[in-house]
């Protein structure tokens, strides 16, 4: 049994406004780290780089319905509280805001929505129709019902950090946006909490994105064909592996670089192991 005590379970949204105002009255400050449950080391990472940029870390979890395809996985989602609470006991966090889908949705979901725009369409987007508005709709709501002063977001879903990074922005939303890098198993594979439903072959296979990456990365001194030639080569060895996109996107746009494009970009891949969806990306200097 855990030595440290768990946090305190807030279910409702007026609850958590009563804790972060009286958080807000004694002159701390609060860190939020957004998540779905089923924590992994990934995690560990937020929470601990919250504590240290705040003086009070909030973790939401919250498998938000509207952001999942009539097809996906919702109700497959993995869902391990105990162990999530657990897990963020031993790390020290305080508070833990976990409601329920009618406390976030008591009407159904809401009429009121925040759209992704284009970008949201595309990539991601386009696998996923309408993924991305009930991402931002969502956040905007654990935005405005925590209020903190810092949120945490990972690298490994770089199109949402793009999306939730503009929404901040365009809606002045007063919040800083701390990005977290994505932490990797040891073979390379981007820590997931959808990684837990591939068996040992499918394991092997996934690891496939990131050596993509790795080999597109390497290859990114010579442009943008040699780039894709790379990373194409290397899926292509990998035949339990079938891939949706993969693409070198500028990272103030977040769509494709032109032919014959120099400077700093991000290659995003995603592929589909068995029935599980994977995704990952990195940073990389074309030419």
């Amino acid at each position: 049994m855990s030595s440290h005590p768990r946090p305190q379970v807030i279910e409702t949204v007026a609850g958590m406004r009563d804790v972060i105002a009286h958080e807000r009255d004694a002159g701390r400050t609060i860190a939020l780290v957004p998540t779905l449950g089923a924590l992994h080391a990934g995690h560990v990472a937020h929470v601990e780089r919250a504590a240290e940029l705040a003086d009070v870390c909030v973790v939401s979890i919250f498998v938000n319905p509207t952001q999942f395809g009539a097809s996906e996985d919702l109700d497959k989602y993995p869902r391990t509280m105990d162990e999530d609470l657990d897990m963020l006991g031993e790390l020290g966090v305080p508070y833990v805001f976990a409601p329920s889908v009618e406390e976030m949705y008591p009407k159904g979901p809401t009429s009121t929505t925040i759209s992704a725009g284009q970008i949201g369409t595309t990539f991601e987007g386009k696998s996923r129709a309408g993924h991305f508005d009930g991402v931002l709709t969502v956040v905007a709501k654990l935005l405005t019902i925590t209020a903190p002063q810092f949120v945490t977001f990972g690298q490994k879903d770089a199109q949402q950090l793009f999306l939730v990074r503009r929404m901040i922005t365009d809606l002045n939303i007063p919040v800083r946006m701390e990005i977290i890098e994505t932490v990797r198993d040891d073979d390379g594979l981007a820590l997931s909490s959808r990684n837990q439903f591939l068996d040992a072959s499918q394991r092997e296979a996934a690891t496939i994105l990131s050596t993509a990456l790795k080999a597109a990365t390497s290859a990114a001194d010579s442009g943008l064909d040699a780039v894709i030639a790379a990373a194409q080569g290397a899926l292509m060895g990998e035949s339990r592996a079938e891939l949706d996109y993969f693409s070198v996107v500028d990272t103030d746009t977040f769509m494709p670089v032109p032919d014959g494009f120099r400077g700093p970009a991000t290659a995003i891949v995603a592929a589909r192991v068995g029935d599980t969806r994977l995704i990952d990306n990195s940073s990389l200097y074309v030419g």
